[in-house]
């Protein structure tokens, strides 16, 4: 049975589907705005959201939580300077999906996850 599993498996391991959330989550933070399968946004969405919310704190103890789940030091330099401040008076939802269409190969639903301005 599957009492209170809400996360997606996304046919992976658990290593390699956290290591895939970790990237997604750089790369949004990074360009600001990534077109990926409408699954995998809305699965990364809630952690985007919490490293922005870290940032928005701006202490020690959320700087080290941030960096401990986003892979590059220069992007959690810009989450800290450049993305909270800009959502400091934001009370969530700093994300959007925007729908895109059926990928041609194999017909996946596509979507443009992107970051509130």
């Amino acid at each position: 049975m599957r009492h209170g599993v809400v996360s997606r498996r996304f046919d992976r391991p658990i290593g390699y589907r956290q290591l895939m959330f970790r990237n997604l989550v750089t790369e949004i933070l990074d360009h600001e705005k990534i077109k990926t399968t409408e699954p995998k946004a809305k699965a990364v969405r809630g952690m985007a959201e919490k490293m922005i919310s870290l940032a928005k704190s701006g202490d020690l103890h959320a700087r080290r939580q941030a960096m401990s789940f986003i892979l590059d030091k220069k992007v959690t330099e810009k989450l800290f300077k450049e993305i909270g401040p800009r959502y400091a008076e934001r009370h969530g939802g700093y994300t959007r999906i925007v729908k895109l269409g059926m990928r041609m190969g194999d017909g996946a639903s596509m979507v443009q996850i992107e970051l509130v301005k």
